[in-house]
């Protein structure tokens, strides 16, 4: 298995070290409602360099990426990320990402366990075009600074101005004297910033160093798998092999607002575009459980009047509304809010109902 650089530290923080993705990560330091908690409230440090990062450059590498993914790469401009997916030609979900626009060339981030999938699936569609595709997910690393006081910590080690990075915006500059990408494109719910930098261990050490010293008067914490779990599911976000996968498409995802049908051809587009046209057979939607210590987990039958008329595909105890949620796909004519559905749980049958996402209003 793989290890990022951080890795020594997450050993000498404690951390409890779990297989994901081909790599070893750490899943908590402390407690996950703990780290959950010191996200919500104030600040935490994620290492999420398990994250691939391929380069698309020459001058066909913004049509290949219009080719490839979903949302419409013509929007975006230097500077500024995007929010897609990749998928067959039957609409099933290769992957989701996210497509950084760099001036003379694009990056994009995908998902650890999808790297060699992805990074086949996008060369396999290159023949005749004047593009390299370059896979330096090996080369970089990448940390997560989230939370409401991820600004302030940030701030003292850079002369920068980050409160000017939007939503979905991104700056090269220094960080602790060293050069990365920051971009604001965070997976929480709450303020945050993606570093992404030259992979070494003394980079690793410098910058891990730097910015827990500097949020050390927020109680800055390090965070792990676990906690980076529930903080996306109280937003409702999908994540990939478990609400998404090659088996689904990105409109019952509920992922039509990053599916471009109007852009021009892409792959997948005429399967997406009948589906459109005729209407989803099954909806992704969220489910609060009405019954104290009901937690919903991946798999689970959903039931409606006895009837099975979905699976749970993520669930868990929310750490900030104290009860179990989850997201799971329904048949269409089911996917109401305030619905009631129940969640078979070790052969009970445990009361939820259907609710628009996020869980946690913002």
């Amino acid at each position: 298995m793989k290890r990022t650089a951080f890795y020594p530290i997450h050993q000498q923080l404690g951390a409890k070290i779990v297989e994901f993705a081909g790599f070893e990560m750490p899943v908590q330091y402390s407690s996950i409602f703990e780290e959950h908690k010191a996200v919500r409230n104030s600040i935490g440090l994620f290492d999420v360099s398990h994250m691939g990062e391929f380069e698309i450059r020459g001058r066909d590498a913004f049509l290949l990426a219009q080719t490839v993914t979903t949302n419409d790469v013509a929007k975006l401009c230097e500077g500024k990320a995007q929010y897609s997916t990749m998928c067959y030609p039957n609409g099933g979900i290769i992957d989701d990402l996210l497509v950084y626009h760099r001036g003379d060339r694009l990056m994009v981030v995908v998902n650890a366990a999808n790297i060699t999938k992805d990074f086949h699936w996008i060369t396999s569609q290159i023949s005749g075009l004047d593009v390299q595709v370059i896979n330096r997910s090996d080369e970089i690393s990448l940390l997560a600074l989230q939370g409401p006081k991820s600004l302030a910590t940030l701030q003292k080690l850079t002369k920068a101005d980050l409160s000017a990075i939007l939503y979905y915006t991104f700056i090269e500059t220094k960080i602790a004297d060293v050069e990365m990408i920051v971009s604001r494109t965070g997976y929480t719910g709450e303020l945050g910033f993606e570093l992404y930098f030259e992979s070494s261990a003394s980079h690793a050490e410098k910058i891990w160093n730097a910015i827990m010293n500097a949020g050390r008067e927020f109680s800055i914490k390090p965070v792990g798998l676990g906690a980076r779990d529930t903080l996306r599911l109280e937003m409702g976000y999908c994540l990939y092999g478990s609400d998404i996968d090659e088996t689904t498409n990105p409109l019952e995802a509920g992922l039509g607002w990053i599916t471009k049908l109007d852009k021009g051809k892409f792959i997948g587009r005429d399967t997406l575009l009948k589906v459109s046209q005729d209407g989803v057979k099954k909806k992704l939607v969220g489910f609060v459980m009405e019954e104290e210590r009901a937690v919903p987990r991946h798999g689970y039958e959903l039931r409606m009047n006895g009837t099975v008329v979905g699976t749970v595909t993520s669930g868990t105890i929310s750490p900030t509304l104290e009860k179990g949620i989850g997201l799971g796909y329904v048949a269409s004519q089911y996917a109401q809010p305030l619905n009631s559905l129940s969640v078979t749980i070790r052969n009970k049958d445990s009361k939820a109902k259907v609710v628009q996402v996020p869980f946690l209003k913002k």
